[in-house]
């Protein structure tokens, strides 16, 4: 069935068909929701147990296995547990169960409290705490007055405010900070007591939304306030709205200049207009698919429809250039759309259905990845499709309408102005046909070279993002605490439920808490008076911990030093401050907890060996320049503490990336630095981003496995032999080259994001080979020889290619150059794109058609 044949009989249908997709799309449009990132439910269920079933002087030891490790056991057949974490205490455990993402985390929570009431703890109370990591922070908001005490302060807040904030949709639940009797903890902003409203969304709700709905109630309650100052103090929604809104704007950029570039090529505004109306209508009509799977326009899902630019075009260029072909060859425009429709459509659909093949298994990934990248993978896949059901519907209808008919002679196809011109491929085609061995061994040197290439480019996970917000947490020693104390002091030291902060009696703790205020104060007024600082939002008592605070720094909008830089001085000043252990800390890519980016977890059942040991290997890696904010924690000594994980006793050391340092070196850096100092008794294991940026390459090396054998299973279809799927195969090496060299030149990371590119990258180059030797395959069909064949298929398959090959490379040229917010994250993906779409479009012009008179010749009817 020629579905082109049947679109231009019934015209009118297909006009009123495309015309209703494009009202649909506009209205699914309006209703998609912008985000930073996929919202992806990260489960953890907490199991917090309490004990009066141990000895007369309990320790931490005795609550390990008595309490933790037969809960330990019991857990581990809790379905979907993907880590489990436990830290015991004198009397008290506590176990953290990570689970899969997207799991329901209600039926986590009703499984858990089945398994744990299986197990006989007398004296024991338990108690289980669904965690949704997705339930975070949308804004904060801090309440000053240079008239009102705090405790008044905290009355309006949570008398006349917080009650308004409770009824906004989407609003899991609002904390009051800074109030001692409400929270334990205190605020400060920009040097001024506070009381601060902290405003968490639900798992569901959208950040920008909900920030929305709070800011103008804030707006309708501020003048019934004249005394108080209500002020944002912290949110992401400012970072969103600019990053979203550059990638949005580098899509219709590229949009633009895809447009203009087949101008360029074609030379006709009608057939332009033709090509150019795909990109809209394909667009409309993913965002039906996007508004209906729930998708958010969010960086991931804009990038895939800003990539796919070059396939949307790509689809509608083929179509109409070989439809201006045959008007070129006399043929009047209804009868040239049947003619190259006819000739071509199978191909088409053919390899845009390898390109299906390719980011289908993205989508359909498990894990942490899989859920994160399922938008990306589907959107290109749906955007895709539509462009193929544009190209072989309306395309050809609006080109019997529109083309008129000219008859040109072949030197009119020329290229003006491009060095690769018609005559000068077909000598150098025709050469290569005569020396194949030496092009293949040409194309082999190329190949490995960039695969040598790898290890030179920086590994990284995800790229640092210059956002102007980043977090300084500081942490002041603890009183210290005798082992060998009076009934009277244990009890009072025992008696809580989960945290130092109710070990201790009311006004030790309120002493602590106000010291360490009074620390924060310090730094506060130093990084305040750095000029590229223009907010800093301090809260002391994070984490149920009365000695740990947390500053939020928020960077003047116009300023000199990018983030990282600021980071480094922020770092600088206050490396005087005695006794203080500092952590600077970016905002983290997607919330999965408090993970600092490098993390490791030595593992041992001797904890003073496991002690021993971190230390002198924290003592090595601060000689690296890469690492900074070095620390170690699992085993408090002020307070007695085990922490476990996956049934292991375990001492974690962390830190925070330098500047400029990609995960991966680093990682292989202390890889090779621990593996000569750890005793064999002792374990290594990488946590954070170092274990996040393993699993994900073993995980998009499966996955670009299933995607190539998926791709290539596809091409039989149309070639009904396995020649030209090997071919293809073979070829696919050729566009690495350039994309290592691009990431090298630019010290682009190659990791997840320029990982998509590559992966973009061998759908375009599938594409370029089936049109060739589609088109080959008809030409010897018809009685031409294979050479001549191969010769004339490339001369004629030139100006789409290039056309292509030249849309797609210009219309990425503005997610390369890296402007606007979040450009970090967009830039290593176009750079890879760019660079090896320029390689391997080159090359596989004259690597393909050799490769296939090569195979054919040497493998014969073996392939058939």
């Amino acid at each position: 069935m020629n579905l082109s044949r049947l679109a231009i009989k019934y015209s009118k249908a297909t006009i009123a068909f495309w015309l209703s997709i494009a009202i649909a799309g506009i209205l699914a449009l309006s209703s998609l929701q912008y985000n930073l990132f996929p919202e992806v439910t990260f489960p953890v269920v907490i199991v917090r147990a309490e004990s009066n079933n141990l000895n007369s002087t309990p320790t931490a030891e005795a609550t390990e296995v008595n309490v933790t490790i037969p809960l330990e056991s019991a857990l581990t057949e809790l379905a979907g547990l993907t880590d489990i974490e436990s830290t015991s205490y004198p009397k008290q455990a506590i176990l953290s169960l990570v689970l899969e993402p997207g799991m329901i985390l209600a039926e986590a929570e009703t499984r858990t409290q089945q398994i744990i009431k299986q197990v006989e703890l007398p004296n024991t109370k338990l108690k289980v705490i669904p965690l949704n990591l997705n339930e975070s922070t949308a804004v904060s908001y801090v309440l000053t007055s240079d008239r009102l005490t705090l405790a008044e302060l905290s009355n309006i807040a949570s008398d006349q405010i917080l009650p308004k904030l409770e009824k906004l949709s989407d609003v899991q639940k609002i904390e009051r900070l800074g109030d001692l009797q409400a929270s334990k903890t205190l605020v400060r902003f920009n040097g001024k007591n506070a009381i601060a409203l902290k405003i968490i969304k639900t798992a569901e709700g959208n950040t920008l939304e909900v920030v929305k709905q709070v800011a103008q109630t804030i707006k309708q309650l501020q003048p019934q306030f004249p005394d108080v100052r209500l002020e944002i103090a912290e949110t992401q929604a400012k970072y969103i709205r600019e990053a979203t809104q550059a990638t949005i704007e580098s899509l219709l950029g590229a949009v633009v200049i895809s447009v203009l570039t087949i101008f360029g090529f074609l030379r006709s505004w009608r057939a332009t207009l033709i090509a150019a109306i795909a990109i809209p209508l394909s667009l409309l009509g993913t965002f039906i698919v996007m508004a209906i799977a729930g998708f958010d326009l969010e960086t991931l899902t804009l990038l895939a429809l800003a990539l796919v630019i070059g396939i949307i075009v790509d689809d509608a260029i083929v179509e109409v250039e070989n439809i201006m072909r045959h008007q070129e060859q006399g043929n009047s425009p209804g009868k040239a759309a049947l003619l190259a429709t006819q000739e071509i459509g199978f191909t088409v659909s053919v390899s845009t259905l390898t390109i299906v093949a390719v980011f289908l298994p993205i989508a359909l990934m498990g894990g942490t990845l899989g859920k994160f990248f399922r938008p990306f993978g589907l959107t290109i896949s749906v955007a895709v499709l539509t462009s193929l059901l544009v190209a072989r519907t309306l395309v050809p209808v609006l080109a019997t309408y529109f083309l008129k008919p000219r008859l040109l002679s072949s030197s009119t196809r020329e290229l003006p102005n491009f060095p690769l011109s018609n005559l000068k491929y077909r000598r150098l085609l025709s050469w290569s046909l005569s020396h194949r061995w030496q092009v293949i061994v040409i194309a082999l040197v190329i190949s490995l070279g960039g695969i040598a290439l790898i290890p030179l480019i920086p590994q990284g996970f995800v790229p640092d993002l210059d956002r102007g917000e980043f977090n300084v947490y500081y942490q002041t020693p603890l009183p210290e605490i005798r082992i060998n104390r009076t009934p009277q002091e244990e009890q009072v030291i025992t008696s809580s439920n989960f945290s130092w902060l109710q070990r201790i009696a009311r006004s030790p703790e309120q002493i602590l808490l106000r010291r360490t205020l009074n620390i924060g104060n310090e730094i506060e007024t130093k990084i305040l008076a750095l000029p590229e600082v223009a907010s800093a939002y301090t809260v002391v008592g994070v984490r149920e911990q009365p000695n740990l605070g947390k500053i939020y720094l928020k960077l003047q909008p116009e300023r000199q030093l990018t983030t990282n830089q600021v980071q480094e001085k922020v770092r600088h000043t206050l490396s005087d401050l005695p006794n203080i252990s500092l952590s600077v800390e970016d905002i983290p890519f997607v919330e999965t907890g408090s993970d600092t980016p490098f993390k490791l977890a030595l593992e041992g059942n001797n904890l003073e060996q496991v002690q021993k040991t971190a230390q002198q290997l924290k003592i090595k890696l601060e000689e690296l320049n890469s690492l900074v904010d070095l620390t170690i924690s699992g085993a408090n000594q002020a307070l007695p503490s085990i922490t476990r994980l996956n049934r292991q006793r375990v001492i974690y050391l962390s830190a925070n990336l330098a500047p400029g340092v990609a995960i991966g070196d680093v990682t292989q850096e202390v890889n090779a630095i621990a593996g000569a100092l750890l005793p064999a008794e002792i374990r290594l294991n990488t946590q954070g981003d170092s274990a996040r940026a393993g699993k994900i390459l073993g995980e998009f090396a499966l996955t670009l496995s299933i995607a190539i054998v998926l791709m290539l299973g596809i091409l039989y279809l149309p070639f009904r032999r396995w020649l030209e799927p090997l071919v293809i195969g073979l070829a696919l090496p050729l566009a690495i080259i350039g994309a290592m060299l691009a990431l090298l030149v630019t010290q682009s990371d190659f990791g997840m994001i320029s990982l998509m590119g590559l992966i973009f990258l061998l759908g375009l180059l599938d594409k370029n080979g089936v049109l060739l030797m589609d088109y080959a395959n008809q030409l010897r069909n018809k009685g031409m020889a294979r050479k001549d064949a191969l010769i004339e298929t490339g001369a004629v398959r030139l100006r789409p290619i290039l056309m292509t090959t030249a849309s797609t490379v210009l219309g990425m040229l503005p997610i390369a150059l890296g402007f606007g917010a979040g450009s970090e994250l967009r830039q290593p993906m176009a750079v890879a794109i760019i660079g090896g779409l320029l390689a391997s479009s080159v090359l596989s012009l004259v690597v393909i058609p050799v490769l296939y008179s090569l195979l054919e010749d040497w493998l014969g009817s073996r392939v058939k």
